[in-house]
């Protein structure tokens, strides 16, 4: 099957390395035309002048935006992808978007006979560059079987979710508990550090007892205690994601407080500490509130 690959940020680019180099013709597209002219240059690929260039001779064509937005708004114009994708083909959207968003899209697409699955991943660029990234598909699971070789390139853990948007909830409420264990966590330790306990015997602790997580585990000792917050995932876009799983649990009806919550907190953070911050530097809003730090020189 001949590829396009769309979107070439973080993890977009090294997912669409590991499908060049199979044999199959692989198109790469991207807003900055720089990024897929280089991307394209080391690895064989054709770098596309438009949306619409990338998927015309594609079987399979993988999106990876910032949101569902930016994916509709690729659909139309002369160069959109309507304009490119043939019948058969499938549109398989890696983007971390929103259920209702893959819905429309799904719609659209399947109206021009181009099947579509929402595929969000997790992993982070880590994940991305080893190529062990875990895929939440949601769609027609006969589509998922057609595409499965191509995912396996850039994904290790490949899960059929449900219908079309079940991958983006699922993602979206996995990075929904991921900003509660961050935000929780940074409470608890300000907390235990104005009681007088010192932050890395509280999370040693913690992390040999009940209240263990992957932040407590990984990214409070990595990143907190030693103050030193590398940028690998945007607060902006954990604040999307966040929103996102707030809405999936209102137009389900089911009662969400915490989850309401902690997308108002996130909003906060997002606003208070920029576009560009790293999702972890939300504790340093915790830690102003608190008039505390955690971490940092003894």
């Amino acid at each position: 099957m001949s590829h396009a690959f769309l979107g070439l940020g973080a993890i977009g680019a090294p997912m669409a390395r590991h499908l060049a180099g199979h044999g199959a013709p692989l198109a790469l597209w991207n807003r900055t035309a720089e990024k897929a002219a280089a991307l394209a240059a080391g690895t064989g690929a054709r770098a596309a002048a438009t949306p619409a260039d990338a998927a015309r001779d594609a079987d399979v064509v993988i999106t990876c935006l910032p949101t569902s937005r930016e994916v509709e708004a690729l659909l139309d114009g002369p160069h959109g992808l309507l304009a490119g994708l043939r019948r058969g083909a499938v549109l398989v959207d890696c983007t971390s978007g929103d259920p209702a968003g893959s819905r429309r899209i799904a719609a659209r697409l399947a109206a021009a006979g181009v099947a579509f699955l929402d595929a969000p991943v997790s992993g982070g660029v880590a994940g991305a560059e080893a190529g062990t990234l875990t895929v939440m598909v949601g769609g027609d699971p006969a589509v998922l079987e057609r595409v499965r070789p191509v995912l396996a390139r850039f994904g290790a853990k490949i899960v059929h979710c449900g219908p079309v948007g079940a991958g983006h909830a699922l993602k979206a409420v996995n990075n929904a508990l991921l900003a509660m264990h961050i935000w929780g966590t940074a409470e608890g330790l300000a907390a235990l550090a104005k009681a007088g306990v010192r932050p890395e015997v509280a999370l040693d602790v913690i992390n040999a007892s009940s209240g263990r997580s992957n932040a407590s585990m990984n990214l409070f000792p990595d990143r907190v205690l030693t103050r030193a917050f590398p940028r690998t995932f945007r607060l902006a876009l954990l604040d999307k994601d966040v929103g996102i799983a707030a809405q999936v649990a209102r137009d389900a009806k089911v009662p969400s407080p915490l989850l309401q919550l902690t997308a108002e907190l996130f909003t906060l953070a997002h606003h208070e500490l920029g576009e560009v911050a790293d999702h972890v530097e939300a504790v340093q809003v915790v830690e102003r509130q608190a008039g505390t730090v955690i971490g940092g020189p003894s």
